[in-house]
């Protein structure tokens, strides 16, 4: 049986925020939000994981 679509759309926007996270732990806020912003993450996403990490969903394994 075929998973619905917005389980691939959940799993596309994880991978985009923790590589936006590493970004961020890399370079810096700015990068890492301009580059959310060009995968269309929402801004509420944006400011919350970046801006809140105490809020994020799930932990970033490295």
């Amino acid at each position: 049986m075929a998973e619905p679509d917005y389980q691939r759309q959940d799993l596309r926007q994880r991978d985009i925020v923790n590589h936006a996270i590493l970004v961020q732990e890399s370079s810096n806020t700015m990068s890492a939000i301009e580059y959310l912003k060009s995968q269309d993450i929402h801004p509420d996403v944006i400011e919350r994981v970046l801006l809140e990490p105490q809020r994020r969903r799930g932990a970033l394994h490295h």
